[in-house]
């Protein structure tokens, strides 16, 4: 192998080993573009009374904006001791780690009925696994904001889409019906 196509390889395995999802996660960490950030939180009309659940919070962008921008009180829900620790760090760097918190924890056995937002950006196939559960735990009102991916049949209470790069990318507004 020529000495560029060795270092190619190298650095080809080292994006894909920074990707690989934790032990135990079901998506790998994708950063949330910072102009889909403010996108998705502008979409749920989030405001100081309410409280983001950010599921899957990878390193706590859309937690602290949340909280930063917004005002609103805010949770991330990360499997990942590293990304969790990491989180803290930045939240602490931009002051509002009285109004944040990070929770090591799959986000499939976290409680998420305080919640008045959520937010996500996982694959479709985690969301349509995650549905039943959105749907049995949130009270009636909440909005559930995804960027990228849809929840199969539950029809969006509103979409809008993100340019990123040239490429037009959907972010999703479900809001959750009376039982």
């Amino acid at each position: 192998m020529k000495p560029s196509t060795i270092a190619e390889l190298i650095g080809l395995l080292l994006v894909a080993s920074a990707c690989a999802p934790h032990p135990g996660a079901d998506v790998p960490f994708l950063v949330t573009p910072p102009e889909v950030v403010d996108r998705m939180l502008d979409l749920a009309r989030v405001g100081p009374a309410d409280v983001v659940y950010d599921l899957g919070s990878g390193d706590g962008r859309l937690v602290i904006a949340a909280a930063r921008d917004f005002r609103a009180r805010s949770v991330g829900i990360e499997i990942d001791p590293k990304l969790v620790a990491r989180s803290r760090e930045y939240a602490r760097r931009a002051g509002v780690e009285s109004r944040v918190t990070f929770l090591e924890q799959d986000l499939f056995q976290a409680e998420l009925s305080a919640a008045t937002v959520v937010t996500l950006y996982l694959t479709r196939e985690v969301n349509l696994r995650l549905r039943p559960k959105l749907e049995r735990e949130l009270a009636p009102g909440t909005r559930v904001v995804s960027f990228n991916f849809d929840m199969g049949d539950w029809e969006p209470t509103s979409m809008l889409r993100v340019d990123i790069n040239g490429r037009t990318t959907p972010v999703y507004l479900w809001v959750v019906n009376p039982r």
